[in-house]
């Protein structure tokens, strides 16, 4: 359930001598042989480390088979990802993401190309028995940020964050491992809310590339406009709407938490310590009375992510360290009229 993916250089693929950094509509990383399936993982996992940023910090918990199968999954959505959001022109992108679909369907049925992640990423989808519905639906929502630049209605918001995030989640658990019929709503809704997080703390970067992902009902709710969005310091009424997303994220931390006890015991320490590091940048949104714009982004230190995963190895995690239970009534603005809407 990653982080928004665009962030650092690729590694470069192995036996190439230059650095690899894809634009939005050039071919895949290109290797001059085709990769052994170690080989492919290795290129896997450097990527990982280099760009995975908070999501590569709940690999680093998981069995080493698990890991690599999650940094397979994340170089996957990272090249999704970057033909998405580096510039370049509407069509290219969308022929990228085309070329990119049947790239993918083409390695699943067994058809192996010059791209260095094929090869783990086949060997991960059928190891774990990933439904491929999910990766689809995750290049469909790379596809929306492509034609839809603002969202009149939160389930018009939650479809996109189904797609770029829930999916995430929902392939995470079958790496995860679970048994109850419960458990891919559960995941679902924990990407949701890391998606959501991520809309809070980028806001200003979505709004420089033209993007708006707060639901225009919101901010007519609220008597906001875009200028709002884009002022050098918040006013009384984007904080209270601010306050009120957060408050809509804090539901979805709370609706998917119990998928902690529905995973495997060897995976539980990696989604705590996801939830965690997730949650605790909303916790920081919240701490800086909801302004996101004239602060720079809020994020977790190295040192507390650290301590985190510390305490996740150690097995000194519980609820309340996942996301905080505040009494919603005693709450600002933002909790009522989330109940009401909700109600």
């Amino acid at each position: 359930m990653p982080e928004r993916l665009s962030t650092g250089p690729l590694p470069p693929a192995p036996f190439s001598s230059a650095p690899l950094t894809p634009a939005p509509v050039s071919p895949a990383p290109v290797s001059p042989s085709p990769l052994t399936i170690d080989q492919s993982y290795a290129y896997c996992r450097k990527l990982a480390r280099v760009a995975a940023r908070n999501f590569y910090y709940g690999f680093l918990l998981l069995p080493h088979a698990k890991r690599d199968a999650l940094c397979a999954l994340y170089a996957f959505m990272r090249q999704v990802d970057d033909i998405a959001d580096s510039p370049g022109e509407l069509s290219d992108k969308q022929r990228g993401l085309a070329q990119r679909r049947a790239e993918m369907d083409r390695a699943l049925a067994g058809e192996n190309d010059s791209n260095p992640i094929w090869p783990a990423f086949r060997h991960a989808i059928e190891r774990y028995k990933i439904p491929q519905r999910y990766l689809h639906d995750l290049i469909s929502g790379a596809e929306m940020d492509q034609s839809v630049a603002e969202y009149e209605t939160f389930d018009r918001l939650h479809e996109y964050c189904y797609r770029v995030a829930g999916t995430v989640g929902l392939c995470c658990l079958y790496v995860f491992g679970f048994s109850d019929a419960h458990a891919p709503e559960l995941a679902e809704s924990l990407g949701i809310a890391f998606q959501l997080t991520n809309i809070l703390r980028d806001l200003q970067r979505d709004l420089e590339m033209g993007r708006i992902y707060l639901p225009r009902e919101d901010l007519v709710l609220f008597g906001c406009a875009r200028a709002d969005l884009a002022a050098a310091a918040p006013g009384p009424a984007f904080l209270q709407m601010m306050q009120f997303e957060a408050d809509r994220a804090w539901q979805f931390y709370r609706d998917g938490w119990p998928l902690l006890d529905l995973v495997d015991p060897d995976s539980r320490g990696a989604l705590w310590a996801l939830a965690r590091i997730y949650s605790g940048i909303l916790e920081k949104i919240e701490s800086r009375n909801y302004d996101v714009l004239s602060l720079p982004p809020a994020r977790l230190t190295a040192a507390e992510k650290i301590w985190i995963l510390a305490r996740a190895r150690l097995g000194l995690r519980n609820q309340t360290d996942a996301f905080r239970n505040r009494d919603r009534d005693r709450r600002g603005t933002g909790g009522t009229v989330l109940r009401r809407r909700a109600g």
